[in-house]
């Protein structure tokens, strides 16, 4: 999500290569070959799980963000807690470390090459919310200071000054907003603020696909012509973040009466299709 300072004029603007929808499409997912590898169903209390998340905070500190206006905590239950089967993910209105809003970034322990993303969220609808369900490969960190090479699949991107609009997007050293060829695809969704909606991200070999609940409104193939313009190939790790602010999230500003705010998690399942 919060990849490069300029990311979201790849989601704003209507560029070459991008896929811009307004309505939706079904199509089936071919369910029967998948089987469930990895969950978090979220019943439990307190803190994320430790054997299957992590907090990031990298951004904090390193200068790679989108200037944004939070700074992410490590293992506070006032920006991440479970409680009554749900995960959330909640950004204040709180001065800390130089920022004004505080909030939380986790990053899956496991790490899956190919496979079957499902994330049922709610989203938060405050004018300068950003909040974002995202995929990162493995053994790379943002100081490592290659992106868009080394490849980024975002499942699902919600800005508040944008009500309902879903992104997914996937982004690689040739197809990326500089060169204006950036893969990418939108979706209306009016009540995602209302209602838990599956986030889903179909990614093989061959295609990466993403949905909301059935409907399929984004499609990428494998054009097989390298790692420059397919670097979907290795294992990534998931990430679950609500921003405050930054490049994208706060072209309408930051609406600072509207805190806190919330992104909720039902639950998040990863299927693998059977050898």
């Amino acid at each position: 999500m919060i990849r490069s300072v300029f990311f979201f004029l790849g989601s704003l603007l209507m560029m070459a290569g991008c896929v811009t929808n307004t309505s939706e499409k079904s199509a089936s997912k071919d369910d029967d070959n998948y089987v469930l590898v990895w969950q978090d169903e979220f019943n439990y209390s307190s803190l994320p799980d430790s054997t299957k998340w992590s907090f990031d905070t990298e951004g904090n500190d390193a200068g790679w963000g989108n200037n944004e206006a939070q700074h992410y905590t490590d293992a506070n239950e006032k920006n991440a807690r479970v409680d009554n089967g749900i995960l959330y993910i909640t950004a204040h209105k709180q001065n800390f470390e130089g920022k004004e809003y505080t909030s939380a970034r986790l990053v899956s322990k496991a790490e899956w090459k190919y496979g079957k993303i499902e994330v049922n969220a709610k989203l938060p609808n405050a004018t300068g919310t950003w909040s974002a369900i995202w995929m990162m490969p493995g053994g790379w960190t943002f100081g490592d200071g290659n992106w868009p090479d080394v490849g980024e699949i975002d499942i699902m991107e919600h800005v508040g000054h944008d009500l309902g609009v879903i992104h997914a997007s996937a982004h690689s050293k040739d197809y990326q907003w500089q060169k204006k060829t950036q893969k990418t695809a939108t979706v209306f969704i009016p009540d995602v603020d209302k209602q838990f909606h599956s986030y889903i991200i179909e990614w093989t070999p061959d295609v990466l696909n993403a949905y909301v609940d059935d409907s399929l409104y984004f499609e990428y193939e494998n054009e097989g012509m390298g790692e420059t313009k397919w670097p979907y190939n290795k294992p990534f790790y998931l990430i679950l973040n609500l921003a405050v602010g930054g490049a994208w999230g706060s072209l309408q500003g930051i609406d600072a009466d509207a805190f806190p705010q919330t992104m909720e998690v039902d639950y998040v399942r990863v299927y693998q299709k059977q050898e």
